[in-house]
């Protein structure tokens, strides 16, 4: 591994000990690749996934014209999928990444779409 992974992968171990999903508040857990993004909310109790949104189910609007924007609008994706199971507290793991860019932008929209974090 590079050790820009290797930090990254440091950092989450760190972030991972501190916080923990649960039913009534779940891990709103990000990864983040070179061409895509995804969200999903986990009960770490039960080590199951409750609601999953990905760039892929949003590549078709208008709107999306740049990572950053598409970001966004998987953050709002999550948001929707999420008040539809009646989730609207999470807890937010960025997955060691650092807290701008596209991350940012799927917690501003995930906010904006009503979770509260």
């Amino acid at each position: 591994m590079l050790p820009k992974q290797l930090k990254r992968l440091r950092r989450h171990k760190k972030i991972r000990t501190k916080i923990h999903g649960t039913k009534s508040r779940p891990r709103l857990c990000v990864f983040r690749s070179l061409s895509h993004i995804y969200a999903q909310l986990i009960n770490d109790d039960t080590a199951k996934v409750l609601v999953s949104a990905s760039d892929k189910e949003i590549k078709n609007e208008k709107a999306a014209s740049n990572k950053i924007s598409i970001a966004f609008l998987v953050g709002k994706l999550i948001a929707k999928k999420s008040l539809e199971n009646k989730i609207e507290k999470v807890i937010f793991d960025r997955g060691g990444i650092v807290f701008h860019g596209r991350i940012k932008a799927l917690a501003d929209g995930a906010r904006e779409g009503g979770l509260k974090f």
